[in-house]
């Protein structure tokens, strides 16, 4: 009988089994299997040097190959197992709201949603009553909001089903901090409202809004220091049509005429008289020239109030309400050329001159002081903000900067950046607020009544809902009330007390 010698009982004790293969661990296997593929060395050796079997090292070897096929080769199809969803009653909660205000969904279709992918039935009451628990949580956040922050609100109005929905958006950060169905829209509505929203904390600078009168006396009840801005928004959204207007229809007497002209040269081969035609063709002629000056003059006065009136430039106030008189005066010299298109918007340029062109006289007091803080010549000031008006691409841009280096020395780079943050924060316009009411018609049109319920949860997800893209990138991934707060919080599902999904 042979007996193990010392060394081989040591073994035996130190490994279990006397096998040493169970005491590997799996990336000790993985590293023998990965060997073992390679072929870099013999199995017998691999074995030796791991003291197991040659059997283990291509049992490791067959499950590294199997795994690498799997990975790579393997085609698993739409029925592989991405991750495991657990359904209860407060995810199926979640899965409605997200349905109702990121999917822009109706009751009923929550309900077929449910019924068709999960195979849950849920009645429109229960959806109503989630909704409803919602809303009250996300009413605490609406009104618990601090308004202080809010420079400039943008205000106006959006009509559902023929009543009034008052709407107030902060500028800068988009947040919304008035939207309010109302039974009308006149002076004590708006100045209720408006004093609500200062009990809040809520005193800006200046808004600004289009020329509704119920809006402007409804701020001066309630806030009679603040000024109103016209929105210059609204002042080219008509100018703009009746430019189109003129060309087109100077386009149509071009076009007339010359097919007279056609006729008349083919009647005259076919040997006929062209007395009536040449007439016909001559009238037209007298209408092209005029038509074509009248739609010229007016775009390039278009033009003027667009890109040199109403532009962020070092243009002074005294010189764009100049300019601004001269081009109202010369289109009412016109009036009778085309009375029902230009009449109109005369009598808006000349009503609300001082009100849209507000931001400019700030933009003026804001240059001046700026001369004053770095101790500068004021016209070095505005020609830098005309030079950062210029395209980077522009060769001028660098020749005139280079000249305004030169003249301000050491205060060049101080003086730029402050002027640049100036420039950035000019308000000319309330497309903020007319981008958030285009928002609410994608909610508005799945429901004939809203109801202040309605409004109170789609307030909260508006302000709470991140943005996943944006021209700024500084916006990218904040929601309204972080922009407006500077503060980060919870997702807006955490905010109505519920547990996000993750997969890990």
């Amino acid at each position: 009988m042979c007996y193990p010698t010392p060394s081989e009982r040591f073994f035996q004790q130190a490994i279990p089994n006397g096998c040493a293969a169970k005491t590997l661990p799996p990336s000790q296997r993985m590293q023998i299997g990965l060997q073992a593929l390679a072929g870099s060395q013999p199995i017998s050796e691999l074995a030796k040097e791991s003291n197991v079997s040659r059997k283990f090292v291509y049992q490791q070897k067959a499950t590294a190959q199997t795994a690498l096929d799997e990975a790579f080769l393997a085609d698993k199809g739409d029925d592989e197992v991405l991750f495991l969803l657990p359904v209860t009653k407060a995810r199926i909660r979640q899965i409605v709201l997200g349905l109702i205000l990121i999917c822009h969904s109706s009751f009923r279709g929550v309900t077929e949603f449910l019924r068709d992918l999960f195979d849950y039935d849920i009645s429109l009451g229960t959806v109503h009553n989630i909704v409803s628990d919602a809303v009250q949580k996300a009413r605490r956040h609406n009104l618990g909001q601090n308004l202080a922050n809010i420079n400039i609100p943008a205000l106006d109005e959006i009509f559902q089903a023929g009543d009034p929905v008052l709407v107030g958006v902060d500028v800068r950060s988009s947040f919304c901090f008035l939207l309010s169905q109302e039974e009308h829209r006149d002076t004590d509505t708006w100045g209720v409202r408006l004093l609500e929203l200062k009990e809040r904390g809520l005193t800006p600078a200046a808004t600004i809004a289009d020329f509704g009168a119920a809006i402007h006396a409804g701020q001066e009840l309630a806030w009679p220091d603040v000024p109103c801005r016209g929105d210059i928004f609204h002042v080219l959204y008509e100018v703009t049509p009746v430019v189109t207007f003129l060309e087109n229809r100077a386009y149509e007497a071009i076009a007339a005429h010359h097919k007279l002209e056609q006729k008349k040269a083919k009647t005259k081969r076919q040997g006929k008289r062209t007395q009536a035609l040449g007439c016909r063709a001559a009238a037209a002629c007298r209408v092209v020239g005029p038509a074509i000056t009248l739609a010229d003059d007016v775009a390039m006065l278009a033009r003027w109030l667009h890109h040199d009136v109403f532009a962020v430039s070092g243009l002074t106030y005294a010189d764009r309400c100049d300019l601004y008189d001269f081009i109202v005066s010369e289109l009412q010299a016109r009036v009778e050329l085309c009375p029902h298109r230009l009449k109109p918007i005369c009598t808006l340029l000349t009503k609300h001159r001082d009100e849209v062109l507000a931001f400019a006289a700030q933009l003026d007091r804001d240059l001046i002081s700026l001369a004053k803080e770095f101790q500068v010549p004021e016209f070095l000031v505005r020609q830098l903000l005309d030079v950062q008006a210029l395209h980077e691409k522009n060769p001028q841009r660098c020749q005139k900067e280079a000249e305004l280096r030169k003249k301000l020395d050491y205060k060049f780079h101080a003086v730029n950046e402050a002027v640049h943050d100036l420039a950035t924060q000019v308000v000319r316009a309330s497309s903020v607020v007319e981008n958030l009411n285009s928002r609410l018609r994608s909610y508005f049109f799945l429901r004939r009544h809203l109801g202040s319920d309605y409004l109170v949860l789609l307030q909260f997800f508006l302000n709470h809902h991140r943005f996943l893209r944006s021209k700024h990138a500084e916006r990218v991934g904040k929601s309204p009330a972080e922009l407006l707060t500077g503060v980060k919080h919870p997702h807006w599902l955490e905010m109505l007390g519920f547990t996000l999904f993750s997969k890990n």
